[in-house]
């Protein structure tokens, strides 16, 4: 019997990034589906989050993510652009976003097709990989293409359809936050939530338990 789970994810998100590469392997490995389900950032959803945080956290979690990263052989390097505007130095988020809501709204049109994991991982390699103006040329559509997806379709329902998106968007939000958590990464497995990408291999023995098994 084929699992399911739910992986909450954020393109903004580095730990997203470093968590969604091994969530895909293991759909790939053994029987179970893990169906994407995207979520705009901290940055829109709570903008004063940043400023809120203590001093040292945003030093903390570059260190840590970047150490994350080399201790999994993950291609790092720092978003370029970043696909949330922010003012480094007052880490005011800016009132114009161009990149997040396009982004978001891709991953929902991949999930659509039941395809959002795969798009997801490509375009964070893009993003998170250290891919310089990951935004331009043909970089989106490649990875639209590994995915099995076409970038010129999912962008026409990028526009003609975004309302009905941002609902499907929205809704991730109040069903992760019904599953006991706010954060991402999140998978969601029968029920329980593993927030972080240090809780990969727990939500694995979790579905071992439940009955997991290699293809």
């Amino acid at each position: 019997m084929t699992l399911t789970a739910d992986l909450f994810w954020s393109f903004r998100s580095p730990y997203s990034y470093l968590a969604v590469g091994r969530y895909r392997a293991l759909a790939a490995s053994h029987d179970v589906m893990i169906k994407l389900r995207p979520v705009y950032p901290l940055a829109i959803r709570q903008p004063d989050f940043f400023e809120r945080n203590h001093p040292n956290w945003l030093s903390y979690t570059m260190r840590d993510m970047i150490r994350v990263a080399q201790f999994h052989g993950i291609p790092f390097g720092p978003p370029r652009p970043d696909p949330i505007v922010q003012n480094v130095t007052t880490r005011a988020i800016a009132a114009d976003q161009p990149y997040i809501y396009r982004l978001t709204r891709l991953g929902q049109a991949a999930a659509r097709r039941g395809k959002g994991l795969a798009f997801a991982h490509e375009a964070g390699q893009l993003i998170w990989g250290g891919v310089e103006d990951w935004h331009l040329g043909d970089h989106l559509a490649g990875a639209a293409g590994r995915a099995g997806l076409d970038l010129g379709e999912l962008d026409a329902e990028v526009v003609a359809d975004a309302d009905a998106l941002d609902t499907e968007i929205a809704g991730n939000q109040v069903a992760l936050e019904i599953a006991g958590h706010w954060g991402v990464p999140t998978l969601v497995f029968d029920g329980e939530p593993f927030f972080g990408q240090d809780r990969i291999e727990m939500a694995k023995w979790r579905m071992e338990q439940k009955g997991l098994r290699a293809r």
